[in-house]
C-alpha cells in the first residue's frame, strides 16, 4: 500500500506546477485555464488520499462536486474563448485587458 506523505507530495509538485503556469505564463489564456484545472485536480488528489486514509468517504464525495465545477468552469471558459477569437482574432491576455461595453 502507498504511503499517505506520497499523495501529499504529488499533490504539492503537481499545485506547484499549476501555480508556476499561471504566473510564468501571462500571455495564453488556455494554459492559464489548463493550470487553474492541474491545481483543482491536485486539490482532488489529496481530497480522495485523505479520504481513503481515514477510511471516510466524504472526501471522494466531495471531488465529485468539485469535478462537476471544473467541469462547467471549462466548458464555460472555452465557450467564452472561443466568442473572444472571433470577435478579436485572438486569446492573447495582453490583447484582451481593454472591455468594451
Amino acid at each position: 500500500m502507498i504511503p499517505l506523505s506520497h499523495f501529499i507530495v504529488l499533490g504539492a509538485i503537481l499545485f506547484c506546477i499549476s501555480m508556476a503556469g499561471i504566473f510564468l505564463n501571462r500571455k495564453n489564456v488556455i494554459v492559464l485555464l489548463m493550470s487553474i484545472e492541474l491545481m483543482l485536480l491536485s486539490v482532488n488528489l489529496n481530497f480522495v488520499a485523505f479520504s481513503r486514509f481515514l477510511d471516510d468517504t466524504a472526501g471522494q464525495v466531495f471531488v465529485f462536486f468539485i469535478l462537476t465545477v471544473a467541469a462547467a468552469e471549462a466548458a464555460i471558459g472555452l465557450a467564452i474563448l472561443v466568442v473572444l477569437f472571433r470577435n478579436r482574432g485572438t486569446i492573447n491576455v495582453a490583447d484582451l485587458d481593454t472591455a468594451k461595453g
